[in-house]
């Protein structure tokens, strides 16, 4: 029953408030989302950007092509500096995705840690040994190439 953490960092040759803008918009989820994960955002008229409550509900395909609901609460923001999203339903014991950004030279520092525990106790912790941890690696890859088409040096 293991608690596992992803620790991203990548830099985006950008102003913080364009980082910001982009990170923050919930419309821009899918944009950034493998196609392979089916992610369909459902929550109707989404604000710009993310703010303190906001509950963003989605279909989300993670294992064998099989729709998923998956409901998170933004429960932290400060703007032009981080957000916190967690599940409040969804495949996961525990989701808590950490959201940072900070202006560097040339750029924003974008950091992400997701803090994460699969369900299903010991067999939660085989499935992530086996394929969950590897699929989350390659979303974060995905989202890191995305990132570099939209934000090119």
């Amino acid at each position: 029953m293991g608690v596992y953490t992803i620790y991203e960092e990548q830099f985006l040759p950008t102003s913080l408030e364009d980082a910001w803008k982009f990170v923050s918009d919930p419309h821009n989820l899918k944009v950034i989302t493998p196609d392979y994960m089916r992610f369909n955002v459902l929550t109707k008229d989404l604000p710009d950007s993310v703010y303190s409550g906001l509950i963003i509900q989605y279909y989300v395909s993670p294992v064998f092509r099989i729709p998923m609901k998956w409901v998170t609460e933004i429960t932290f923001v400060e703007p032009l500096k981080y957000f916190v999203d967690e599940q409040r339903v969804g495949p996961y014991r525990i989701w808590h995705h950490e959201h940072h950004l900070k202006a560097v030279d040339g750029g924003v520092l974008m950091i992400d840690r997701v803090t994460y525990q699969p369900p299903l106790g010991f067999l939660g912790s085989i499935a992530n040994a086996l394929f969950i941890a590897k699929q989350l690696k390659g979303i974060f890859v995905y989202r890191r190439k995305k990132l570099e088409q939209l934000f090119p040096q």
